[in-house]
């Protein structure tokens, strides 16, 4: 989907179309979770700090998230997902993966099934989407950012080759910033001079992660799309407006955050093993603690009192924390009880 929570305020509010909007909190300590096309031409992008992005555009106008109401959108743009195949893998609220080599219409094309879900999409919702179309999940995710907003580009097999030799690497979905610069300092700046190196090379550089730019460069990708992914970890964060520096403050609000997390925990049909704090200073250093149990956590008040275990003294900083999070990971899916079954015996 094209900007798609600021699309939603825009769609709800008239007042708001053909304008630079955020989603967000516009305070100090707020952070853009996403930008309409009209800030984005400023320099606006999304987990830009708010205070940056009123700088860079003066009539930012900042508008609070409603999760609710993207979910429910989100929902119905997966129904027409499915009217096409079972195989969707979500990625987010506004991301999927589709396989549809064997579709429900028994349409021989995968361009005009895009096209035919980007108009149902814009009929049903009056949201904007990208697609795009190739023969794997790497090709697909590039090419559907290549001609937004209101895209939808296609990778032919016969050009995925020579595409990805001449696509910048900074382009390629996979490679983070960091990795981005390394490549740079190694002299690698398209996917030509990626496929230059050999698997001994790119393993050694970037660790098992050379092998996923190795056959990229070289357009393979054997990723499956997985119609189910499963949930890795479950967790709440907050970020204060002012610094805490008292434990007791800290504590307060770890409280706080540990019932929220608990609420999100409860509704999913899984038990977690290892609780977890995280805590990110005012100078943006950031430290988890973790403590894994023999037994899934259950009650509200394990949860809390696991999590306010973590915290200790020695974690307190002077420039104080800016941000709290807990979180629970190491699923275990709930035993189904046994059935009760009545023995038959032979007199």
């Amino acid at each position: 989907m094209d900007a798609f929570y600021a699309s939603i305020e825009q769609l709800d509010d008239p007042e708001l179309r053909g304008k630079p909007v955020a989603v967000g909190g516009d305070s100090q300590r707020g952070v853009v979770a996403a930008a309409s096309y009209e800030a984005r031409k400023f320099g606006v992008k999304s987990a830009m700090a708010s205070a940056l992005a009123a700088k860079r555009c003066p009539q930012l106008i900042f508008v609070p998230p409603r999760f609710d109401r993207y979910k429910e959108l989100s929902r119905q743009i997966r129904e027409v997902f499915f009217e096409y195949t079972d195989l969707v893998e979500p990625l987010s609220l506004d991301e999927a993966y589709l396989d549809i080599t064997e579709n429900k219409i028994g349409l021989n094309s995968a361009t005009l099934i895009a096209l035919e879900i980007k108009r149902k999409i814009k009929e049903r919702t009056g949201l904007i989407a990208s697609g795009g179309v190739s023969f794997n999940k790497f090709l697909a995710k590039t090419a559907s950012d290549i001609d937004k907003p209101d895209g939808l580009h296609v990778i032919l097999p016969e050009d995925a080759v020579e595409f990805v030799a001449k696509l910048p690497v900074h382009q390629f979905h996979g490679i983070g910033k960091v990795t981005v610069e390394k490549m740079v300092k190694a002299g690698i700046f398209t996917g030509k001079d990626l496929r230059k190196k050999t698997l001994h090379d790119l393993t050694l550089r970037f660790g098992k992660s050379g092998s996923y730019y190795y056959y990229i460069s070289r357009a393979i990708d054997h990723r499956k799309v997985q119609p189910t992914r499963e949930t890795k970890s479950i967790s709440t964060e907050s970020t204060f407006e002012n610094n805490i520096t008292e434990l007791a403050e800290i504590n307060l609000q770890l409280h706080k955050i540990s019932q929220r997390s608990f609420e999100r925990y409860q509704r999913s049909k899984v038990k977690g093993y290892t609780l977890t704090i995280k805590l990110k200073y005012a100078d943006f250093r950031q430290i988890t603690r973790s403590k894994t149990l023999d037994r899934g956590i259950q009650t509200e008040e394990e949860f809390v009192q696991t999590a306010m275990a973590l915290m200790t003294e020695g974690l307190l900083s002077e420039e104080g924390v800016r941000l709290i999070g807990v979180g629970i990971s190491n699923f275990k899916k709930e035993e189904e009880p046994r059935p009760i079954t009545q023995l038959t015996l032979e007199f």
